[in-house]
Parts: C-alpha cells; sequence; structure tokens
C-alpha cells in the first residue's frame, strides 16, 4: 500500500472545544503523522498521511469523537510529503 495525505478543513464550532488535542491523541492511536491548527477564519486544518486505511480509519475516528461540533468537511488529496513528516502534532502558526 502507498502513503496518502488528506487535508480537512472542518467549520462549524470547532475552536475551543479540545479539537486540537483529541486529533493528536486520535492520532498516537492511529498510524498517522501530520499536523492540526486552527484558521484565523474558525475553521481547524487537519493533514493527515499514512496507509490509506489507516488514514481512513484516522478521519472516521475524528468524526465519532468531534463531529457534534462541525457543521462542513472539505477534504482534499495531495502528495505524500517529501521528507514525510515525522509525528502528529499541533501547529500554531
Amino acid at each position: 500500500m502507498g502513503l496518502t495525505r488528506r487535508r480537512v478543513l472542518y467549520s462549524g464550532r470547532v475552536q475551543g472545544v479540545g479539537f486540537r488535542a483529541t486529533a493528536c491523541q486520535t492520532a498516537r492511536d492511529h498510524a498517522v503523522v501530520g499536523s492540526v491548527r486552527n484558521l484565523p477564519d474558525g475553521r481547524v486544518e487537519l493533514v493527515a498521511e499514512g496507509e490509506g486505511p489507516v488514514v481512513g480509519a484516522f478521519l472516521a475516528a475524528i468524526d465519532r469523537a468531534l463531529g457534534c461540533w462541525v457543521l462542513d468537511v472539505q477534504v482534499s488529496s495531495e502528495p505524500p510529503s517529501e521528507p514525510p513528516a515525522a509525528d502528529f502534532r499541533i501547529r500554531y502558526d
């Protein structure tokens, strides 16, 4: 299997509800790397990379844990990063 990379934009009441911390914990439970960050417009951006089925399971787990706060999800596929990220982290930029 090859690496898959997904960029996901979540909108709704997604800031100030523990979204980033939950995403990091959930990433530790799955073999994914990437990042999550708050955007100035109130959305949360999540980038996840790993084996295709694992990324899918990770995003499904995010939906189960945080879906009650989410009004809209935009998912896009991207080429895997070079070099790949080493871990999953919260970005503050």
